[in-house]
C-alpha cells in the first residue's frame, strides 16, 4: 500500500469526524444538555448508546464530544507549531548569540516535566477549551524547535543559499521564500503528531477531571462513566468503549497521514537524531 492511498484513508477518516463536529446539532438526536431518558438506560431504539447518570443520550454527547476534542487538538498543535517554528527556525539561522539564547530557553523547558506541570496549571485556570488548548501547546512545542533547528542550519550552509545569499537577498526573504519552503514537509509531520497528542492530553486531562465539567468531549465522557461506576456494570459497554473507539479512531486517522506526508530525505531523518 503506497504512501497515497495511506494517507488519504487517514484523510477520509479525519474529514468523518470533521465533518460531524461541524454539523453536530444537525447529526445529534438530541441535545447533549437535555434529560431524555432515564438514568443509566441501556441501549435502545430511542437511545442507540443509552443514557448516563442524569438521564442524558450518550450518542448525543459522543457527536458533541467531537467538537471540543478536535477544537483542542487543532488549537494546542497550532500554539506548539508557531512557538516551535519561530524559535527554532530563528536559531538555526541566525546562530550566534540568538542560538545560544533560545537554545537555554527551550533546554529550560525541556527540563519542566509536562504532566505535572499541566495539571498545576490546569487547577489555577477556568478550565475553558481555550486554555486547556494554550496551556498544552506551550508545553509541547520543545521537540518541533529542536528539529527545526537542526534542519534550518543544514539549510543555511547549503550551497544555493549560500549564492543566494551572496546576490544580497535578506534574510527576512530567504528564510520565507527558501527556508519555510525546505521545512514545510517536516512541520506538516510535526502538525499531525501534535494534532494527535494534543486530542490524547485533552483526554487524559479530563479524564482526571481537570477539563471543563460542563463541556462534551470524549474525555470527559469517560470520566464521568468511571465515577458513576460504569466499570463495575455493563454500562461500559456503551457509555466507555464508544469514546475510547472515537480517541483510536482519530489517532489512526492522524497516524495515517502523517506517515504518508513523512519526509524520508537524509535531511529529515538526521534532523529526528539531533
Amino acid at each position: 500500500m503506497n504512501n497515497r492511498v495511506v494517507g488519504g484513508i487517514g484523510l477520509a477518516l479525519l474529514a468523518v469526524l470533521m465533518l460531524t463536529a461541524v454539523f453536530a446539532p444537525q447529526i445529534a438526536p438530541y441535545s447533549p444538555y437535555a434529560q431524555t431518558g432515564a438514568p443509566f438506560e441501556a441501549p435502545s431504539r430511542a437511545h442507540l448508546l443509552g443514557a448516563n447518570d442524569v438521564g442524558q443520550d450518550i450518542l448525543s454527547e459522543l457527536i458533541y464530544g467531537t467538537r471540543n476534542s478536535l477544537l483542542v487538538g487543532f488549537t494546542s498543535a497550532a500554539v506548539a507549531m508557531t512557538i516551535g517554528v519561530l524559535v527554532g527556525v530563528l536559531s538555526g539561522w541566525y546562530g550566534g548569540r540568538v542560538d545560544r539564547l533560545l537554545s537555554k530557553v527551550t533546554s529550560f523547558f525541556m527540563t519542566v516535566p509536562f504532566l505535572p506541570s499541566v495539571i498545576i496549571l490546569s487547577t489555577f485556570s477556568d478550565s475553558s477549551v481555550l486554555s486547556m488548548s494554550i496551556i498544552l501547546g506551550a508545553l509541547s512545542w520543545t521537540g518541533v524547535a529542536r528539529v527545526l533547528r537542526s534542519a534550518t542550519m543544514q539549510i543555511r550552509s547549503s550551497a544555493y543559499v549560500r549564492i543566494i545569499k551572496g546576490m544580497g537577498a535578506s534574510d527576512g526573504y530567504i528564510l520565507t521564500h527558501h527556508v519555510l519552503r525546505e521545512l514545510l514537509p517536516l512541520i506538516a509531520y510535526r502538525v499531525v503528531t501534535r494534532v494527535k497528542s494534543g486530542i490524547l492530553s485533552e483526554s487524559t486531562m479530563s479524564f482526571l477531571g481537570l477539563g471543563n465539567p460542563v463541556a462534551k468531549s470524549w474525555g470527559s465522557i469517560i470520566y464521568y462513566a468511571q465515577a458513576k461506576n460504569a466499570l463495575l456494570t455493563g454500562a461500559w459497554v456503551w457509555w466507555i468503549v464508544p469514546p475510547g473507539l472515537c480517541i483510536c479512531l482519530v489517532s489512526l486517522s492522524l497516524m495515517l497521514i502523517g506517515y504518508s506526508i513523512e519526509s524520508p530525505s537524509d535531511r529529515r531523518r538526521e534532523a529526528e537524531k539531533a
